[in-house]
């Protein structure tokens, strides 16, 4: 036990400087001024012009023109920029990636070490930082392994966004079973056990023992994935009953619920149990699109996952069924979402980064926009609409006093080109400034 606590101490020591470095940045010892030539503050669709933002102690404290700045604030000056909230994407999976997908299918969960995992996460969580988005909602990883990344990003012991970070439940045979198209004995079902359930008493013990293990979001998996290895895509995988007892058990318990849905019957009870957003919606008929405006319901359509999918069915990356299904759902999905966008379903920003490369997650902007949104409303979707769907719109996608001081900044205007949006040249997170210039500071 000693010789435990003597490495696990060497340890702490050697990552102190990083965590002091940030806690220097945010105790009060100093005031941050940052000048923004404009002003995208989350709150609305236009510009402000020269405005002054204060920091201090990891918060915004005052916003305007005329902010009085005290004598010893350190200054920012991003006259030349355009200044946003930091972005939020609500459907990532930073201890994966791409190669994940590769043949032979699954092949990662039975010849990596588990802690493979986490260092991916690592590597990923950064680069996710610089790319401008400060805050993920990660949606599924093996094991613990986003909950050990979640809790070391807030501890300050390395750098990466902060992680709303939910636990993946499913019934035997889902997308959420971990062993689907796997043979059976080829992966150790011991860490997922309390994951996979059937019937909704045992749903709800699922969601008990989700939130026991420290998830701040239920995920389910309502229908099965474009990239599981065996399931259908259309069919169902969870009952109404099923849904409705995670959903009331999540509530009691506090947590929200994002569903995996991609067919339209699965999609249809997971909205009609009251889930938080339908992450993916490939297949949305008009009358579940009403129903979900009406209730609310916030859609994360996750065009970026569609692509990237594509493009590897295309390239020989996936194997047969994974690429069958691609193939066939990219005309669907697309239509879905441009009739989505046309009926003002609420749409919160989310991508799947892990399906394609970490750090690209602001080209989703470029195809919202493409798919009939304003620039601004897409922007709008990583800031204020993903902060009300997390929960949190008190707390993230403003930059408004009492905020967390998370602030990205671009040179020109992306309200006219959306693009822009993909070289975030600046980012503070927290109050702590991880890029300026272009240049990544840590």
């Amino acid at each position: 036990m000693m010789r435990r606590f003597l490495l696990a101490a060497a340890f702490l020591g050697a990552a102190a400087p990083m965590h002091a470095a940030a806690q220097a940045a945010t105790d009060g010892s100093s005031t941050i001024a940052i000048r923004a030539g404009a002003l995208f503050d989350g709150t609305g669709e236009s510009l402000r012009r020269d405005v002054t933002i204060l920091v201090r102690d990891g918060r915004i404290i005052d916003v305007g023109p005329n902010v009085a700045v005290p004598a010893n604030a350190e200054r920012i000056d991003l006259s030349g920029w355009t200044v946003m909230p930091g972005f939020i994407d609500l459907h990532t999976h930073l201890t994966g990636g791409p190669s994940d997908f590769e043949m032979p299918p699954g092949a990662f969960l039975y010849t990596e070490y588990p802690e493979a995992s986490v260092l991916k996460g690592v590597v990923n969580a950064r680069t996710t930082l610089l790319a401008g988005f400060t805050t993920v909602r990660d949606v599924g990883a093996p094991a613990t392994s986003a909950l050990a990344l979640r809790d070391a990003i807030a501890r300050g012991l390395l750098p990466g966004p902060r992680m709303i970070t939910a636990i993946g439940l499913g019934t035997t045979g889902s997308h959420c079973d971990p062993t689907t198209g796997i043979r059976p004995g080829h992966v150790n079902v011991d860490a997922w056990r309390d994951r996979v359930y059937d019937g909704p008493a045992a749903a709800a013990s699922a969601v008990r023992a989700a939130v026991r293990d420290g998830a701040d979001v239920i995920k389910v998996c309502a229908t099965a994935g474009v990239l599981s290895i065996t399931d259908e895509i259309g069919p169902a995988q969870m009952t109404f009953e099923e849904l409705e007892s995670v959903v009331s058990t999540a509530k009691m318990l506090n947590r929200r619920v994002a569903a995996h849905a991609h067919g339209i019957e699965g999609i249809r009870n997971a909205v009609r149990a009251g889930i938080t957003t339908i992450d993916h919606g490939s297949v949305l008929d008009e009358e579940i699109l009403r129903e979900m405006k009406e209730r609310g319901t916030w859609l994360v359509p996750t065009m970026m996952a569609f692509e990237g999918a594509i493009s590897m069915a295309k390239s020989g990356m996936l194997p047969p069924g994974p690429t069958q299904k691609a193939l066939a759902i990219e005309p669907l999905v697309k239509e879905s979402h441009r009739r989505a966008i046309r009926l003002g379903v609420p749409i919160a920003f989310g991508t799947d980064a892990g399906v394609f490369e970490h750090g690209r997650n602001a080209r989703e902007f470029q195809l919202m926009v493409e798919a009939g949104m304003t620039p601004a409303a897409a922007l709008l979707a990583a800031t204020r609409n993903a902060a009300e769907a997390l929960g949190m719109p008190d707390q993230l996608g403003a930059v408004k006093p009492g905020y967390h001081a998370d602030i990205v900044a671009v040179r020109g205007n992306p309200l006219e080109d959306i693009t822009l949006l993909q070289d975030v040249g600046f980012v503070m997170k927290g109050g702590v400034v991880y890029k300026q210039d272009g240049t990544p500071i840590t």
